[in-house]
């Protein structure tokens, strides 16, 4: 909520790593109560409708200190944030498995300019 905070005003596109629902969708795959006051914040800070979202992919999936969820965990999460991104009312926009500067093209190309 502070970076949503910290972008609020920009006239350039800011991009988030994870969102207030990504919250959710943790909880959610770990069968925990969602508490009202989440729901309450994913209201107020709200992003722009259309989410991108990169789906696993094994070819270039490693685990290491950063990312510890086997491939298999990656996939239930995945499937937890689509879920639940879609229960809030966002459009998701998924990323192609290609390298990341065609990912970065596909992005810029698909976001309107402020």
């Amino acid at each position: 909520m502070r970076s949503w905070h910290e972008a609020e005003g920009h006239t350039q596109p800011c991009f988030f790593d994870r969102g207030v629902p990504d919250v959710v969708g943790y909880l959610r795959l770990s069968e925990l109560t969602i508490p009202r006051h989440l729901e309450n914040a994913i209201e107020k800070f709200r992003y722009n409708r259309i989410v991108f979202i990169a789906p696993p992919w094994r070819e270039i999936y490693v685990q290491d200190t950063e990312r510890k969820q086997s491939f298999d965990v990656a996939i239930a999460t995945y499937h937890a944030m689509v879920k639940t991104y879609r229960m809030y009312d966002y459009q998701l926009i998924e990323l192609p498995c290609v390298s990341v500067e065609e990912r970065v093209d596909f992005i810029l190309s698909r976001i309107k300019p402020c």
